[in-house]
């Protein structure tokens, strides 16, 4: 069947992606779209297949991790719980009809955040001073939130809040943006579980493939130079950006 094939090498792909640079959801997303899952479901199938990558990233940076400036480990983990918990909500409440009209258009804004995220880390890393708490706390809930609705450029701009924030510390800023990912999309793949809108067996055969492809097809990604991978995962976002519009 043809349809298997493609998840398991989008989730492959996908998973060596995140771990070389981000962008697996550009193709875990449409290929479940493309093989005939309903738009929200395919999201929500899509984040629980990429949720090993993640912890397993966060694991990785264990010793590395801090919380910006600002911000308590505590309120971190609450903010991130509670923003994901939202994002997927408003999921869940979303017409298939409507977020097929919308995702195109978060396609195009997260491939242009990943077009632009060295500039944008780099914007974002001049606040050395930091932000008031209330501010720091306000902008990792909006950040979360957009996680758990729509997975796609969550790395970048978790790494551009970091920076905001006046996070200097490269290893720590991946370790926390990796924590934050894991546990917002923990949090939204429970309630997309409860709310029935996961195509588990899709799920869990594409988690195994995205698993290994982020621990071997990394090796391979990370062959490639970072300007042809990055421009690589631009057209793939934009290619499928338009796919989506021309669908409609």
């Amino acid at each position: 069947m043809f349809g298997t094939p493609l998840l398991l090498a989008a989730a492959f792909v996908a998973g060596a992606l995140n771990a070389v640079a981000g962008g697996g959801s550009f193709l875990t997303l449409p290929a479940l779209v493309f093989t005939g899952v309903p738009p929200v479901v395919a999201n929500a199938t899509g984040t629980v297949a990429l949720l090993p990558g993640y912890m397993a990233g966060a694991w990785g940076f264990r010793e590395d991790m801090q919380p910006p400036p600002g911000l308590s480990m505590r309120a971190v983990v609450a903010l991130s719980l509670a923003g994901g918990s939202a994002g997927a909500a408003l999921l869940l409440v979303t017409p298939d009809a409507t977020f097929r009209k919308v995702v195109p258009w978060l396609l195009l804004a997260a491939t242009a955040l990943f077009a632009f995220g060295p500039q944008l880390r780099q914007w974002a890393g001049s606040g050395r001073h930091g932000a008031a708490p209330w501010k720091a706390s306000l902008g990792m809930l909006a950040v979360a939130a957009y996680g758990g609705y729509f997975n796609g450029g969550l790395g970048i701009l978790l790494l551009a809040l970091f920076g905001l924030l006046g996070q200097t510390q490269l290893n720590a800023m991946n370790g926390m943006k990796n924590l934050v990912s894991a546990l917002l999309t923990a949090i939204a793949v429970a309630i997309y579980a409860a709310g029935g809108i996961v195509l588990w067996p899709q799920a869990l055969l594409m988690m195994v493939a995205a698993t290994l492809g982020g621990y071997g097809g990394a090796r391979a990604a990370r062959r490639l130079p970072a300007p042809v991978l990055r421009w690589g995962i631009v057209a793939t976002g934009l290619v499928m950006a338009g796919l989506f519009f021309w669908k409609q």
